[in-house]
């Protein structure tokens, strides 16, 4: 089964930095885009970032274009999440997940799979 484990979130102040890890497994990894995804308290889940399958191409949600960084190691069934240059307002959950389908060629937000993880809690202070 698809599992998701998310981790490398904490506390920075705000301007600082944090790198997110997203493992994998369950599923053939470089066959699926994947995005990162993040819950704000109070409100609903929202899109950050797509990576297609190979990592040539990326897509961010307008507010954090330029700060956040997605990338993937296929020999490592691993996403990744560098996020610079952190405000208050990304403070929120964070998850990883996959496209729904294989092969699909994506030029902005990914629609998730049915499995999520447990996310990784990232809190910026101001």
């Amino acid at each position: 089964q698809v599992q998701l484990v998310e981790s490398g979130g904490g506390l920075v102040q705000a301007g600082g930095s944090l790198r997110l890890f997203c493992a994998a497994s369950g599923y053939t990894f470089s066959n699926y885009a994947m995005g990162w995804f993040r819950q704000a308290p109070g409100k609903e889940r929202e899109f950050v970032a797509t990576i297609t399958r190979l990592g040539s191409s990326t897509y961010y949600r307008d507010s954090v274009k330029g700060r956040f960084t997605i990338s993937r190691n296929n020999a490592r069934n691993t996403v990744y999440l560098q996020m610079n240059s952190l405000k208050p307002e990304d403070t929120a959950v964070y998850y990883c997940n996959k496209h729904r389908t294989p092969g699909v060629l994506m030029a902005g937000p990914i629609t998730p799979g049915d499995y999520w993880g447990q996310g990784t809690q990232v809190t910026v202070s101001s």
